[in-house]
């Protein structure tokens, strides 16, 4: 079997797993206050181009968003996020259970518009009854989209002007962040991207690390209580020094984005593969996730030889299914993908 069902059910990338057995006898300072987490930090301040960023290190993506989120709302206020986003459809309700409501907002391709958030807003701000109301809080987006699309500059720019108009910070999800800046026709840098939001975060889980996520603050704007709330909501890893070690492996030598960009090639070459054998596609994406709109019968053949994640119903007929590359696909893997489909 090869699989093509998502981009972290692989270990970590060698570097990284070198970097940890080197200091494997290093008795660090315990809760990610270890030398090796402030090695990590000053390199993914220096990527951004923010030296006063202030950053956190947590373990898992739904545990940095919960996280995250509640330290920015209070009681009162929740989070606005296009129904597709991955706080609302693939966290079960981890937000909510934070007691902070997600105010889902129409989408195109995945991507929340700039105007409709405007009117939301606008509309929110001259209702003389929104004191009875959910106040909106926080605007959440990813990065890329659950669909692989890409925010331009200009619409990540648009989204950020109406968050400022409003005083509302932006909260960007990046999950798979890397996959996302290394895509063909991506217009967004990481500076640029640090530039366009109030808070973000890097995955480390979806790319090249065995876990870990990195949340930058990007203009000394956490709360000056953040650690004690990653604390309560069972954030902090006493072992530290586990995920600032795999950071700073990661943001050595460009190591970050030179597996992020070889995934986008495989997920180019596997397009082109599916294209040349005719199939449909769901949504154009240009990053490491593809979705196939596959007849049902092929889909049960297909499931024999490969594992992939059936995304829902297309049709009665067919179902719309999610091939995913990552920093550890291979050619051998492609190769092997081109002989099953025939």
């Amino acid at each position: 079997m090869i699989s093509f069902e998502c981009d972290y059910n692989n270990g970590a990338h060698p570097k990284v797993l070198e970097n940890l057995v080197r200091h494997n006898d290093a008795r660090p300072t315990p809760y990610g206050f270890d030398e090796f987490s402030e090695r990590a930090k000053e390199r993914i301040r220096e990527a951004c181009g923010l030296p006063e960023a202030q950053i956190y290190f947590l373990t898992g993506g739904t545990q940095t968003n919960a996280t995250t989120i509640d330290s920015m709302l209070y009681q009162y206020e929740g989070v606005i996020c296009v129904s597709s986003g991955h706080i609302n459809v693939h966290e079960a309700g981890a937000v909510e259970f934070t007691e902070h409501k997600i105010i889902t907002l129409p989408e195109k391709d995945g991507k929340l518009e700039s105007k409709v958030l405007d009117k939301y807003l606008d509309d929110f701000v001259h209702d003389g009854n929104n004191a009875h109301a959910v106040f909106p809080g926080l605007v959440y987006i990813t990065f890329p989209t659950e669909f692989g699309t890409l925010y331009t500059a200009q619409e990540l720019d648009a989204i950020y002007q109406v968050c400022q108009k409003y005083e509302i910070p932006l909260y960007i999800d990046g999950a798979r962040l890397g996959y996302g800046l290394m895509a063909d026709g991506c217009d967004i840098t990481l500076p640029y991207l640090a530039r366009h939001c109030d808070v973000f975060y890097i995955g480390g889980t979806k790319i090249g690390a065995l876990c870990g996520e990195a949340v930058v603050f990007t203009h000394q704007n956490a709360h000056k209580h953040f650690f004690s709330i990653q604390k309560q909501h069972g954030a902090v890893i006493a072992k530290g020094a586990l995920i600032g070690l795999q950071f700073e492996a990661l943001f050595t030598d460009n190591l970050y984005f030179d597996l992020s960009r070889h995934a986008i090639k495989m997920a180019m070459r596997m397009k082109d593969i599916f294209v040349k054998k005719g199939f449909e596609f769901y949504i154009d994406s240009p990053t490491n996730q593809q979705f196939i709109i596959i007849p049902n019968k092929t889909v049960d053949e297909l499931s024999k030889e490969v594992v992939f994640t059936h995304w829902g119903q297309a049709d009665k007929h067919r179902t719309i299914c999610r091939f995913v590359t990552s920093w550890a696909t291979t050619d051998e893997d492609l190769d092997e993908l081109e002989r099953i489909l025939g």
